[in-house]
């Protein structure tokens, strides 16, 4: 079962300093195909896949709820060229203002069978709007509507395959288990027209309007006060939210009574509520009620027709799953790589005892190796939560959870502990200031 971990969330706004109305190229199937898969790994609830870039292959987030393509984590490992470059300002989600960022147009983008030879893309260089660090792999950018648009786009979270049809030779095919809902777009961005539940006591259903964001690895945002029914129920806890462009997202977490998707009802959600001013482009749709994430989308096949304004969701294996959430409190980071000794067991051979004895021994050469490990430190620590009253802090660097180190773990494996079940204990081996510390907490549902 996969678990939505840190809340990365990318939803973003430009503010042109600058005429970027440049035609661009479609992407398009190459070489006679009708269609082609690629791989991803899903990380977060994120769809990561590689593109490469004027010949230089990059991590991508397929992310629906943007209507360009970014790039940012470049530096001068990556000897990416970037052609027609001019800067501009960009302005995202969160609390702080615009970033300096430069818009690069006419660059070659393809996989596989896929091509466009003419894409606009625009380069963040903020250091401080790090996802590489937060999901533990380098991301060199998102896309979405520039490639979604020009074909139909099926992604199966199951077996971790995207597939591009053609959308002149696509068939819709009979499927009892599936629910296809109307499209329609703001600003290049995809909305579907919902219902949710929010009273724990009846079945009201109110419609609502949301973005849909393959791009968030929450559930569900709702927006205080863009409906008389969406209030903050009584039952939630001030929480991070995620990392945009424009700072960081804070709001309040908690949990509704369903989400009707058509036929088909998710029961008792999570939801976030960010606050008005993280959100303030947002609520420049005034008719968009809140976003629908991946922790939703992970749970179906999923298939984009943006040429028909038309979704289509398959029940997938993990549609019952429950909604989890981080019940520590820490936000855990990558924190860059350690030389670790480690015995190295591999060599042996066979030797007797003596020359008139048949007996064999195997002896062991124990050998030494050395390699690079990854680290891992707190980036935040929510208040008022286990870990908080436990005494941890931003910036201890985690060595050991559960008795485990956590250079033998990947980032998405150690924050998976902090899904499991209330009451489940924690201990931690942390460094601070030169010095290891042992704590150690249980999780605790603050939404019961």
């Amino acid at each position: 079962m996969r678990i939505s971990f840190t809340h990365i969330y990318i939803v973003l706004a430009l503010l042109f300093y600058s005429k970027v109305s440049v035609a661009q190229s479609n992407f398009r199937l190459i070489n006679n195909a009708k269609k082609q898969s690629v791989s991803f790994k899903l990380i977060n609830n994120l769809v990561v896949f590689p593109i490469e870039v004027n010949g230089k292959e990059l991590n991508f987030i397929l992310d629906s709820g943007v209507g360009t393509t970014i790039l940012f984590n470049i530096n001068n490992k990556d000897s990416l060229q970037l052609n027609n470059v001019e800067k501009i300002k960009l302005r995202g989600l969160g609390e702080d203002d615009a970033i300096d960022a430069i818009l690069s147009k006419g660059n070659i983008f393809g996989f596989n069978n896929i091509l466009s030879s003419s894409q606009n893309l625009y380069v963040v260089f903020d250091d401080s709007f790090d996802l590489s660090s937060k999901l533990g792999i380098t991301i060199h950018g998102i896309i979405g509507y520039r490639i979604l648009k020009d074909f139909v786009v099926k992604i199966n979270y199951a077996t971790k395959k995207i597939t591009f049809y053609s959308t002149e030779t696509y068939n819709y095919k009979n499927c009892r288990k599936c629910e296809t809902l109307d499209l329609e777009f703001y600003k290049l961005k995809p909305y579907i027209n919902v219902g949710i539940k929010l009273d724990s006591f009846t079945n009201k259903i109110t419609p609502v309007k949301l973005l849909i964001d393959s791009g968030g690895s929450d559930a569900m945002w709702l927006f205080e006060n863009t409906h008389p029914d969406i209030l903050t129920p009584k039952k939630y806890f001030e929480d991070f939210l995620g990392e945009g462009l424009s700072g960081s997202i804070y709001g309040k977490r908690s949990i509704i009574k369903g989400l009707v998707l058509g036929k088909f009802e998710l029961k008792y959600p999570t939801v976030s509520f960010p606050d008005s001013l993280s959100i303030a482009n947002a609520l420049k749709f005034e008719s968009r009620n809140g976003s629908l994430g991946a922790n939703i989308l992970k749970r179906f096949t999923v298939i984009f027709d943006y040429k028909n304004y038309k979704i289509t969701l398959k029940k997938g294996s993990s549609f019952n799953e429950p909604f989890r959430y981080n019940m520590s409190g820490i936000e855990l980071i990558y924190n860059g790589k350690l030389l670790v000794k480690e015995n190295d067991n591999t060599s042996f051979g066979l030797a007797s005892n003596n020359q008139n004895s048949d007996r064999n021994k195997v002896v062991l050469s124990y050998n030494y190796k050395y390699s690079f490990k990854p680290t891992y430190k707190i980036f935040k620590v929510r208040k008022n939560s286990p870990a908080y009253n436990a005494g941890l802090e931003p910036n201890d660097i985690v060595i050991r959870i559960n008795g485990e180190y956590t250079y033998n773990l990947k980032l998405e494996e150690i924050v998976e502990k902090f899904y499991q079940k209330e009451n489940k204990k924690i201990s931690l081996v942390i460094e601070r200031n030169g010095q290891d510390y042992e704590y150690e907490f249980r999780l605790k549902n603050m939404l019961k």
